[in-house]
């Protein structure tokens, strides 16, 4: 499993909403990042089962594949 090596993840920042159609909800500060759908929410739901808060968070964060890079520089303006 990976680590966080710059201690980012201590604050509970990844969260994860399984919804009723089978659909898991993965979030950052409360704003939805990634959806998974199919196998690949059943898997990361058996991943998920067991975990405590660091290594569920550990999970999470891989599994938004790097959402932030590249995209956080600021909009031009005109």
């Amino acid at each position: 499993m990976p680590t966080d090596a710059r201690g980012e993840l201590q604050d509970g920042q990844f969260e994860y909403q399984s919804r009723k159609d089978g659909r898991v909800v993965l979030t950052w500060f409360g704003q939805a990042v990634t959806t998974l759908a199919g196998k690949e929410a059943e898997r990361f739901l058996a991943r998920m089962a067991g975990l405590h808060d660091y290594g569920a968070q550990l999970l999470v964060a891989h599994a938004t594949s790097n959402f932030r890079r590249g995209n956080e520089r600021a909009a031009r303006r005109p």
